[in-house]
């Protein structure tokens, strides 16, 4: 009876010092919980034991090379304790060793181009209507045959709140991408849907269709579908606009014919940032009177480029808003400036909406949620 009586006390030190342990590891690995706000501070921390050297870069900073050095705490977790930027989207990453990385305990990631960047959401007055809606529409991935490019392409469609059930047509704001982006730009790192969304909800916006197509006029889709893709030549006049006139010829009637819309030129809207601003304007001078809204973004014309021409066409076939936004440390500032310069001397009416800011998704936003409201008065 007696070893029996010991051999149980044995087993149970036993199980007891293993659930010590075990309650041991579990407290060293503990998870890594960043990006941390509170109040006023920001806390960033990487877990990479053997690291000799650990940076963070993130997009509040003042410039492209800044850098802030991480200190390694317990357990190989490197921590850096920053200000809170002001309310906005940033994004940012770690430089562990020279080497750039995102953090893995960060599940906010957003897709610009082919680089895939951590994010962090600062809330606040600015950065409100970024978040999600009570009430929030359908963003629909579709696919379309365009007769223009001999292709089968994507584009995303975002409808409002309860269109599914209603029987009410809507305008439609085609929203357009900036160079290296896609068809997932908008929705991803511009956050259209939520802004969208939370204007609706408002009473801010009045509802709308937004369609965000693919800008590259080579691609089905954006390039994590690894898809072939076509090459044309941009400076090769007879292929030059063919995305421009596939917007016209393909997507507008495709929509029109698939989705509640109202099909008329004062209830469609165009808009567009860098490239897409390009686009924004080449249509709307390719096809005046089609859009009687028309929104370019951080772009503007060459010097001694002449489009007085078209303008004066534009203004002929009419529209019920031009509005021309920029940065003023936007490097598309002066451009943007000298298309300002040639509406005002063509006597077409029209905003000339300046910021602070350059040529960044922080612009964009919040240009979306400026735009919106303004939109099919």
């Amino acid at each position: 009876m007696k070893k029996i009586i010991f051999l149980s006390i044995a087993i149970f030190l036993c199980s007891t010092l293993v659930t010590a342990q075990e309650l041991a590891n579990f407290v060293n690995n503990k998870p890594v919980i960043s990006p941390e706000i509170s109040g006023n501070e920001v806390i960033f921390r990487i877990k990479v034991p053997k690291a000799r050297d650990v940076k963070l870069y993130g997009s509040w900073m003042a410039n492209y090379t800044d850098r802030q050095d991480l200190i390694e705490k317990e357990n190989g977790i490197w921590e850096v304790i920053l200000p809170t930027p002001d309310p906005e989207i940033y994004t940012y990453h770690f430089i562990v060793d020279g080497v750039a990385m995102s953090d893995a305990n960060n599940i906010l990631m957003q897709r610009d181009g082919t680089r895939y960047l951590s994010m962090l959401l600062v809330d606040g007055t600015r950065s409100a209507n970024y978040k999600e809606a009570e009430k929030r529409g359908n963003l629909t991935k579709v696919w379309y045959d365009s007769p223009t490019l001999k292709m089968n392409r994507r584009m995303y469609v975002y409808t409002p709140y309860n269109y599914e059930k209603g029987k009410q047509k809507y305008p439609v704001l085609y929203l357009l991408h900036g160079g290296g982006g896609d068809e997932d730009a908008w929705s991803n790192m511009g956050r259209a849907c939520q802004i969208l969304d939370n204007l609706i909800e408002q009473g801010k916006a009045k509802p709308m269709i937004v369609v965000m197509p693919n800008g590259n006029p080579g691609q089905q889709a954006a390039k994590p579908l690894m898809l072939a893709e076509n090459t044309f030549d941009y400076r090769d006049p007879s292929t030059a606009n063919l995305y421009i006139h596939s917007l016209a010829k393909d997507i507008v009637p495709f929509i029109e014919k698939n989705y509640r819309v109202i099909p008329k030129p004062d209830s469609r809207a165009v808009s567009g940032l860098s490239m897409g601003g390009g686009h924004t304007m080449n249509i709307a001078n390719n096809y005046p009177g089609m859009f009687g809204y028309i929104a370019p973004m951080s772009m503007g014309i060459r010097e001694g480029q002449d489009i007085d021409n078209q303008l004066k066409a534009l203004k002929k076939a009419g529209y019920k808003l031009y509005w021309l936004a920029c940065g003023d440390a936007d490097f598309a500032y002066p451009g943007a400036k000298l298309l300002h310069e040639a509406l005002d001397r063509n006597g077409l009416t029209h905003t000339f909406h300046v910021t602070g800011g350059g040529h960044t998704w922080s612009n964009w936003r919040d240009y979306l949620n400026t735009l919106a409201p303004m939109l099919f008065k």
